[in-house]
């Protein structure tokens, strides 16, 4: 299952409290052809979403999506006020070659 770091969570939660995200807004990650993966602001999950916990927030992922990040970690920075998501193994590390 996808894992959401406490940044990323504290960026979705600075996202859904901006003034231009609807109240009860939820954050949705899901595929686009040609583009990959794209997250969005919306009013309530599909009913065949995953919804997945951090820290006081909920991502619902289309099941699609789902499968393609089952082992990995939503993390994000904010660089003057500009949020950039991105995907990592969960861990954060790729194994060693002895």
């Amino acid at each position: 299952m996808l894992a959401i770091t406490p940044e990323a969570s504290e960026a979705i939660r600075q996202v859904l409290a901006a003034e231009s995200s609807p109240d009860g807004s939820v954050f949705r990650i899901s595929p686009e052809p040609d583009a990959g993966l794209v997250v969005s602001i919306t009013d309530s999950p599909e009913p065949d979403d995953q919804v997945v916990e951090g820290d006081d927030v909920e991502v619902c992922v289309e099941p699609a999506a789902a499968e393609m990040l089952d082992d990995k970690e939503l993390d994000a920075t904010i660089v003057e006020g500009q949020v950039n998501f991105s995907i990592a193994e969960q861990g954060g590390e790729s194994p060693s070659e002895d």
